[in-house]
Formats: structure tokens, sequence, C-alpha cells
């Protein structure tokens, strides 16, 4: 009998109370899930569930599982995390991807926060699209990844949701927008006619795709977008006063001004993002987050960000 993904089934029927849910939660359907509970029951010689017509409860051995199981699957997880390490040569790192244009003081202050908790390990940081982040989690040559939402996040676990305001960028007073640079918020709809700067597609497509959706729904519809991947390339197109860049507050330049937007119609929204469970990645998370929120001027936003149970790969229940 497969112990690990039996457990795996219990737990999650166990957190469900509901067989129909656990199947779908497992992309499995319900006999199976159903057969391999009873399997596990008389490999263990107790019964788990308390069954009926209306509602599935667990006993009091069941009860007394749970935590154990639950432990039990942690171990598990970072043994296969361990052996996806070993296959790739890097047992002894942790490789985990960043999206562009996060700063390099940002990116430093991650690796010597990572350095200072985990010091045994090493910190392989890829500079990755979202895309390509989560296609390399998939393929597990990603650890963990920092994420621009929304996204592709299905077999996914997410840590805690971050909120980034966009603000724009302009030519400072003397330049020909000087009485939307004079003004401590601006409306998108103040920047008609302008062209307008703003991240590669390729690098986060859906907030790219949002960013330019609710420019049109907030009387923005630039006459052309330019994508700019370096910042001095972005910075460069709005000093030359022939268009402005939508973007995190920025270091103070000569030349430019950052100005919020009203009512904070765009935030860039980003979250830490792993396939199984791993004290390293939890660690990552942990200061990647905090860092973030202090570094880049991130805040937590409320709603929890969403918790994919990860289906398992193929023959894992059998």
């Amino acid at each position: 009998m497969n112990l690990v993904g039996h457990l795996r089934c219990f737990v999650v029927v166990a957190e469900e109370l509901h067989f129909g849910h656990a199947a779908e939660r497992l992309g499995m359907a319900q006999p199976p899930l159903s057969q391999r509970i009873q399997r596990l029951e008389r490999e263990l010689g107790v019964r788990l569930f308390d069954r009926s017509s209306r509602r599935v409860e667990l006993t009091a051995p069941g009860r007394l599982l749970l935590e154990e199981a639950r432990e039990f699957l942690a171990r598990a997880d970072r043994i296969y995390s361990l052996a996806d390490r070993a296959r790739a040569g890097d047992a002894g790192a942790l490789r985990a991807g960043l999206p562009s244009g996060l700063g390099g003081d940002v990116v430093a202050a991650i690796i010597a926060a990572f350095r200072e908790r985990s010091p045994e390990l090493r910190l392989d940081l890829r500079e990755l699209p979202t895309g390509d982040q989560v296609r390399a989690l998939a393929d597990g040559v990603l650890d963990v990844g920092v994420l621009r939402h929304p996204c592709d996040t299905r077999d996914l676990v997410l840590g805690p949701l971050l909120g980034q305001p966009v603000g724009v960028l302009l030519p400072e007073p003397e330049a020909a927008s000087a009485a939307a640079a004079d003004a401590d918020e601006v409306h998108l709809a103040d920047l008609t006619g302008r062209d307008l700067v703003v991240f590669p597609r390729d690098e986060a497509p859906g907030a790219y795709d949002e960013l330019l959706v609710t420019c049109r729904r907030h009387g923005y519809d630039p006459p052309a977008v330019h994508a700019a991947g370096n910042p001095q390339f972005a910075l460069g197109l709005v000093l030359a006063g022939s268009a402005v860049a939508l973007t995190p507050r920025t270091a103070e330049t000569a030349g430019v001004v950052w100005r919020p937007l009203a009512g904070e119609p765009l935030t860039l929204r980003t979250s830490c993002a792993w396939r199984r469970d791993d004290p390293a990645i939890a660690e990552f998370t942990a200061v990647a987050t905090a860092v973030l929120r202090r570094e880049a001027g991130m805040t937590a936003i409320e709603r929890p960000a969403r918790r994919v149970v990860p289906r398992p790969a193929s023959g894992f229940l059998a």
C-alpha cells in the first residue's frame, strides 16, 4: 500500500468532511477515494470516519491520527523536495525565482536576510518572468517563485498576497505636463493623449492586461504603448516628454516626478508560490515577504491568497 498517498487522501477528507469535495481537491473520482480510505482503515485496524447519508465525521481514532498524518506528510514532502534537488545536482541550494523590476536593494536585502536565517543553504536566485516561473515550478526546476498576479496558480501553494500601488512618472512641471505634475494625485483620465511606458507583457501577461483594461476603464486609452524592461529606457522616454510611465514609487530623479493615482486604481499583486512544503521554502517565503513589505513598500492584501492542494503526480495514489 502507498501509505503516503493514502494518508494524503485521509487528511483531505478530514479537512473537507465530504467525500465529493475531497475527491475534487485531489483530482480523482469519488469511488476510488472511498476505496483508498477503506483500505487505510483495514491496514490500521481502526475506523477513521463515521459516514451517513447526510454527514461525514472523524471518529476518535481519526482525530488522534490526523495531526500525526499531517506531520508525516510534511516530512514526506521534505524528502521529495530534497530528491528533486538531488536529481538537479543542487541538493544544497534553494532555487528561487524573482520577477524583474524589484530593484537591486530589494534583491540584496532578500539575499542577506536569507543568508542570516539559513546560512547552511545556498540561495540560487534567478530573474524570470512569471509565466516562466510557473513552468519551472511545475517541472521541478525551481523550488519557490515570486509571482505577479493574476497568473495560473493551479497545483501551487501561495504565500501571503502583497499589493504595491502603481503611480505615474511624469516630466517635471516645466515640461508639457505641468498641470498634472503639480497635483498631489493624478487621475488616469488626466493622461489622455500621452503615450504609455510599462513593463513588457511577457514579464507578467495577466498583470499587463489588467493594467491596460483598468486604464481604459478610467478614461485613459494611450495612443501607443511602449514596453520597457530597463528602467533607464522608461526614464528616457519620460524625460523626452513623449510619454508617461506607470510604475510603483521610484527614487527621486532629476527631470521627472512620481505621483500617486487618485483612488489607487492600479495595484501590482505579488506572492511567493511553491508546490511542496519544505522548511527552506518556508524560510524564504518569510524572508521575501518581510523584505518586499519593508523595502518595496508592499502591503498585505486582506483577502487571503488562495491555497491550491497540489494534484499528485500520475500513479502517486496508486
